[in-house]
């Protein structure tokens, strides 16, 4: 009779579901509290500060391109342009406007000409306090090529261009402290009688400045001469590229390098595209603290394997394997970095909408930024983790018993 001989089956530690990896993972956070919360702080303020710069940034190019929008790229201004050999300045033809409105295209065409006269609120000022306010003579379709609006008043017309008539930009009407049509401003040797007052300008600062008379009224009352000093178009779309490349030719056949042609949209562009150049040090800094965040949390992780030495051996001793000791601690790790990072994004969009709303901002934080914020907590808090991890797995149950 043979003997039955079994041999003894070798045991397996049980493998951790995910609700077991963390429930254990979370063991440490529910008894310490405190110390989550002020090791959660350095990640937060840290993804806090990357979330709000980048939403920042993003909300203030937003608006500048609803500008652009609104405005539109497709305006260009022609100026006389530098004198190289020759010993007089260039001047635009008295009948460029007319030129250019000939261009294929070309949809709106507007102009002003330099006058040399001062505006002041009355004859009593001194003459030489000119408040850098420039007196300039405006053709009828001025704004309309500019896209512009009287924020009170009315504009220059054919009636009302002929007479002593004056129309302020909203930083001239400012600096002569004039709040509303029908007050008088001084101009030369008369007085002229502001008739309206322009809404801003993003798209031509010089006239928000400016002061402007009618084409006929500067000519009869102020001497113009009826050279146009800038010259504004608008044009299709799709024709921008090729008015731009007819435009100087068009005003002056014989010289066109006598004619500058700029596009004032593209500041706006430049500056909508170097939108955040100048968040490059902050977002350093949060990354900074983000790091020292990260830091705080490793040294947590490591404090609590020291405090938790029983509880390891405890569990050492019923049969867990190292690599669940590991899992366990790195998941707390993660968790911690995740809660930082959670409350960060939260702060950091909060922190954006209220820098939003006191600016009369479009809110836009990139979903790109948060979670690009959120993953890199996750990584900093594997990597805080691993080494209390590993430390806390190579503890031997007999060794963190005793120590108990």
């Amino acid at each position: 009779m043979t003997a039955d001989r079994t041999q003894p089956k070798r045991l397996r530690a049980a493998r951790l579901s995910p609700r077991d990896i963390a429930h254990v993972g979370s063991s440490g956070l529910r008894s310490r509290p405190l110390r989550v919360v002020l090791s959660a702080l350095g990640i937060a303020i840290g993804i806090a500060t990357m979330v709000a710069v980048v939403g920042v940034s993003a909300s203030s190019k937003a608006q500048l391109l609803e500008k652009l929008d609104k405005l539109g790229t497709n305006m260009l201004v022609a100026a006389p342009g530098d004198a190289l050999f020759s010993g007089e300045e260039p001047k635009l033809p008295k009948d460029a406007v007319g030129r250019v409105s000939r261009v294929e295209g070309v949809e709106d065409v507007g102009a002003t000409g330099d006058l040399e006269r001062s505006v002041r609120r009355s004859e009593k000022i001194p003459e030489g306090e000119t408040g850098g306010i420039a007196v300039k003579a405006a053709t009828e379709d001025l704004l309309k090529v500019l896209r512009g609006r009287t924020a009170s008043g009315t504009w220059l017309n054919a009636a009302n261009g002929r007479y002593p008539s004056i129309v302020l930009g909203h930083v001239a009407a400012r600096r002569l402290g004039i709040t509303s049509p029908g007050q008088q401003v001084w101009v030369d040797d008369r007085y002229f009688t502001v008739i309206g007052i322009l809404a801003p300008l993003p798209l031509a600062p010089d006239i928000e400045r400016s002061a402007l008379t009618g084409w006929a009224a500067a000519k009869s009352l102020l001497g113009f001469d009826g050279h146009p000093t800038s010259l504004y178009e608008r044009s299709a779309d799709d024709a921008v590229h090729d008015v731009r490349a007819l435009l100087a030719a068009s005003i002056s056949p014989e010289s066109p390098r006598d004619v500058k042609v700029t596009d004032p949209s593209a500041a706006l562009q430049a500056k909508a595209d170097t939108e955040g150049a100048f968040s490059t040090l902050l977002l350093g800094l949060g990354g900074i603290a983000l790091l020292v965040g990260g830091v705080g949390v490793a040294n947590t992780m490591i404090i609590s394997v020291l405090e938790r030495r029983y509880e390891i051996g405890l569990r050492r001793s019923l049969g867990a394997t190292r690599g669940q000791i590991r899992i366990q601690f790195v998941t707390e790790s993660l968790m911690l970095s995740g809660l930082g990072g959670l409350a960060g994004v939260v702060l950091g969009a909060a922190a954006t909408a209220a820098y939003a709303a006191s600016g009369d901002l479009p809110w836009v934080v990139p979903l790109w930024a948060v979670t690009a914020g959120f993953g890199a907590t996750l990584a900093i808090g594997t990597v805080a983790g691993l080494y209390p991890a590993v430390r806390a797995a190579r503890l031997s149950p007999t060794l963190a018993l005793h120590a108990a």
